[in-house]
C-alpha cells in the first residue's frame, strides 16, 4: 500500500510538472545573471516642455555621483520622443492639418544639449520611444469631437503628452474611437523608417533599442523596428496590441521573458519594477525590486517617467538618489548597465554576465516559479512544494 501511495504521489507530481512544462522550461532557458544588474528606464523625454533641460541636467549630475563597485555611474535610459504638435500652425488650419514641432527645432537646443551632455558622461542611454507619443491622424479625428484634445493640439507652447487621454498616447493604433483600430503594416513601416532616420540625424547613429509608447505594439511594429536596426525591445513581459472598449491596453497576444527573441530578430528585455516618486513610491521600492530580481537571476529594469522630474523635481530627485544608494547598500556587487549591453551579453551568453554553474541556475529557476499562474497553488496542494523546498528553494 505504501508503494502504491508513493507511486500515486509521484504520478501526481509528474502530472503537475507536465501541465506546466512550457513555462517551467522557458524559465530554465532564460539566462541567469551572475551579478545584480540595475537599469533606470525613463520615458517621454525629448520634444516637449522646455523645462526638461534643467531636469535632465540635474539628473545627469545626480547619476554621475552614484557609482557601482567598478566605478561606473548609474545609467538612466531616455525613451525619446522626436516631435510634438506645432500648435499655432495646426490652429491656423482649424485642426484640419497636422504640423509637427521637431526636436531639431532651435527651441529645443537646451534640451538636446542636456541629453548629449548626459550621453557623453555615460549616464544617459537614448532609446527610440517614437516620432511622437500619439498617432497624428487619430489625434486630429479626436480633436473634432473633444474640445480638450483640440485645445491640447493647438496650444501655443510645446505640449506635454502626459496631458493627453491615455488611449491617444498609444502610437501604434488608432484610438480616436474605442476599441482602437489597427494601423496598416505599410503605414507602420513608413512611420518607423521616418523616425529612425530622424533619430540618426539627431544623434549620429541609428536607434538600437526601442520601447513602444504605452506598451501597445504588434508584429508589424517589431518587423519594422528590425528593418530599422533595432536590436533590443523593452517590454513589460507581455504584448498588448490594442486599446479595448474601456480604453485600457488589451488584446494581449504574447508573453516574453528576458533574452527571448522576437520573430523579427530583436531580443526582448523585461521592465517590470515601477518607481514613480511623484505618485508616492518610496525609495525602498527600488531596492526591494532589485533584491527580488537578483534572487531570480534577472536584471532589474526600473520604470520611471519624465513627469516625476517636472512635476515634483526636488522630491523625485531625492527619492531616486535614496533608492539608488539603498540598492548599492543591499547589493554591494551591483552593476549599472545599459539595456543594449545587457541584451548583447545575454544573446552571446557572455560568461562575465551569464551564469553557467548548475547550483546558482537552479536557485534562480526556483525563485522564478511563483510567478507562473496557478503553479504555486497546485504544487502546494499536490505536495510538490516539499521536494522543491528540500532542494533549497521555495515553490
Amino acid at each position: 500500500m505504501l508503494a502504491l501511495a508513493l507511486a500515486a504521489i509521484l504520478l501526481l507530481w509528474a502530472a503537475v510538472l507536465l501541465a506546466f512544462a512550457g513555462p517551467l522550461a522557458a524559465r530554465w532557458r532564460e539566462p541567469v545573471l551572475r551579478h545584480p544588474v540595475l537599469v533606470i528606464e525613463s520615458d517621454d523625454w525629448g520634444a516637449g516642455p522646455l523645462a526638461q533641460a534643467d531636469a535632465l541636467a540635474r539628473l545627469s549630475t545626480l547619476l554621475q555621483h552614484i557609482r557601482d563597485h567598478s566605478g561606473r555611474p548609474a545609467v538612466m535610459t531616455l525613451g525619446l520622443i522626436l516631435e510634438v504638435p506645432d500648435g499655432p500652425r495646426i490652429a491656423a488650419t482649424h485642426c484640419a492639418e497636422y504640423h509637427a514641432l521637431p526636436l531639431a527645432d532651435p527651441r529645443f537646443d537646451a534640451v538636446r544639449a542636456a541629453i548629449q551632455s548626459g550621453i557623453r558622461a555615460g549616464v544617459f542611454a537614448p532609446q527610440l520611444h517614437g516620432q511622437c507619443h500619439y498617432w497624428p491622424p487619430a489625434l486630429l479625428a479626436a480633436a473634432r469631437d473633444t474640445p480638450a484634445v483640440r485645445d491640447w493640439l493647438t496650444a501655443p507652447e510645446p505640449a506635454s503628452t502626459e496631458d493627453l487621454p491615455s488611449p491617444l498616447q498609444s502610437r501604434w493604433v488608432d484610438a480616436s474611437s474605442l476599441p482602437s483600430r489597427a494601423l496598416t503594416p505599410a503605414a507602420i513601416q513608413q512611420a518607423i523608417a521616418t523616425e529612425a532616420a530622424d533619430y540618426q540625424a539627431l544623434f549620429g547613429s541609428a536607434p538600437q533599442v526601442a520601447v513602444a509608447t504605452t506598451f501597445v505594439w504588434n508584429d508589424a511594429v517589431e518587423a519594422a523596428w528590425a528593418q530599422a536596426g533595432i536590436e533590443a525591445i523593452i517590454t513589460p513581459g507581455r504584448r498588448a496590441t490594442c486599446r479595448n472598449a474601456a480604453g485600457q491596453p488589451g488584446c494581449v497576444d504574447a508573453t516574453m521573458l528576458a533574452g527571448e527573441r522576437s520573430l523579427a530578430g530583436p531580443s526582448f528585455l523585461v521592465r517590470d519594477v515601477y518607481f514613480e516618486p511623484a505618485l508616492g513610491h518610496a525609495p525602498q521600492r527600488l531596492a526591494d525590486g532589485l533584491r527580488a530580481r537578483t534572487r531570480q537571476g534577472r536584471a532589474c529594469l526600473v520604470e520611471t517617467h519624465r513627469f516625476n522630474f517636472l512635476q515634483a523635481p526636488d522630491a523625485s530627485l531625492t527619492a531616486l538618489e535614496a533608492g539608488l544608494r539603498e540598492a548599492l547598500a543591499s547589493c554591494p556587487d551591483l552593476r549599472f548597465a545599459a539595456p543594449l549591453e545587457l541584451a548583447h551579453a545575454m544573446r552571446n551568453h557572455d560568461p562575465a554576465w551569464v551564469e553557467i554553474r548548475l547550483k546558482p541556475r537552479l536557485a534562480a529557476w526556483r525563485a522564478r516559479l511563483d510567478e507562473i499562474p496557478r503553479f504555486r497553488r497546485l504544487s502546494q496542494l499536490s505536495g510538490l512544494a516539499l521536494p522543491l523546498a528540500l532542494l533549497g528553494g521555495r515553490a
